[in-house]
């Protein structure tokens, strides 16, 4: 089988022409796959020029600069772990620049995690790395990739095998090292069981605005520290909450955050995980435009105070583009997509569904989630 050629490859190709280059995202979502292949012949981690901080012949080479000769690419994973790694990496690249190329990976945010050291501001570009999407998969993808991505997620080990014992290992051990390796590697954190207890709660609340007070009862813990748990389980890419979108016109709620999960396969409930699913497509098309051609974007929900809502809506620089409403069946357009359609400056609404149907009134389609990808070149 070829190899999947990842969407931000390109583009980082691009940019380490110029500067350093910055990959961040969740454990396992490909990243040190797609950097060794971006080495050339020699995929494999025995490569020269590939440098794992968790590897302990590591750290000591790289703290005496000893850096393999002639290799104009020097891949650097999961350096952050290193207290001081930024000024090791700044030493590096002022050093090597007019020679050599240098990617560094992480599956925390390397934008995040500034722990000393002088600012490597202008020295580097940061890109996210998603779960396989549907037009990633395939650029012409069919219902049966949509069922295939529903079913063992977007992650490539579980993806590719398609066996379910080997989904529910995986996933249960790739929980286990975030949050008791990477946890522990980054933050000054001693009530780990609460936070796995914090992590086995956060699928049941997919979809809903998040009540941080509900989550405090669960935890037997104060309000500011379920929000700093959040906010860790959000560097380390575990999940994404998404704010609500303040329309003039409408009564809207203005500060629950609702929360997904960057596997939606966590995710028991059909309905919920199909719009989680669609979240992190959004939301990986949010990045993709931020990454690459650095327009600010944002995605956010739409909810008043009558309980009216549309799942999704995505801005660029502050303006609505569309509004995307998640439907598992196909159902008539919903109410509240109407209503928001004649009160709000969203120029078209999406209801996506996982049936056949496809039709349009005024500014709003419905259409299968498959079609709604291909039409609005989702990546």
């Amino acid at each position: 089988m070829d190899r999947l050629v990842r969407h931000v490859e390109a583009p980082i190709r691009k940019a380490l022409e110029r500067k350093m280059v910055f990959v961040g995202g969740p454990r396992q979502v490909g990243k040190t796959t797609m950097a060794l292949a971006l080495l050339g012949d020699r995929t494999d981690e025995r490569h020269p020029a590939y440098f794992n901080w968790d590897d302990p012949r590591v750290p000591p080479r790289l703290r005496k600069m000893e850096l393999p000769p002639g290799e104009p690419l020097l891949v650097f994973d999961e350096i952050h772990k290193y207290a001081r790694w930024r000024n090791l990496i700044k030493g590096i690249y002022d050093t090597e620049k007019s020679r050599r190329q240098i990617l560094v990976t992480g599956s925390a945010r390397l934008d995040h995690y500034r722990k000393g050291g002088d600012s490597l501001a202008n020295r580097y570009r940061y890109f996210r790395l998603h779960p396989i999407s549907l037009r990633e998969l395939r650029r012409d993808p069919t219902e049966a990739d949509l069922e295939r991505l529903m079913r063992f997620g977007g992650f490539p080990e579980p993806l590719f095998a398609q066996d379910e014992t080997e989904w529910r290992i995986w996933q249960r051990d790739r929980i286990s090292r975030v949050v008791r390796e990477d946890l522990r590697d980054l933050e000054r954190v001693h009530e780990i069981s609460l936070i796995e207890h914090l992590v086995e709660l956060l699928p049941s609340k997919v979809g809903s605005p998040l009540s941080i007070r509900s989550l405090r009862e669960d935890l037997s813990v104060d309000h500011k520290t379920v929000e700093r748990w959040l906010a860790i389980l959000t560097h380390l890419y575990v999940c994404f909450r998404i704010a609500p979108f303040g329309a003039r016109k409408i009564r809207a709620v203005k500060k629950e955050k609702k929360l997904y999960l960057w596997d939606w396969t966590m995710v028991d409930s059909p309905g919920a995980r199909f719009e989680n699913l669609v979240a992190s497509q959004l939301l990986k098309y949010c990045h993709g435009v931020e990454d690459t051609q650095g327009y600010v974007m944002e995605l956010r929900y739409l909810r008043d105070t009558d309980k009216r809502e549309v799942d999704f809506v995505v801005l660029k620089q502050g303006t609505p583009l569309f509004a995307v409403e998640c439907k598992s069946g196909e159902t008539q357009i919903s109410p509240s997509v109407t209503y928001f359609s004649e009160r709000t400056p969203i120029p078209a609404f999406y209801q996506v569904h996982r049936g056949g149907n496809c039709y349009s009134r005024g500014p709003i389609t419905v259409l299968p989630f498959v079609e709604f990808c291909k039409k609005t070149m989702m990546p």
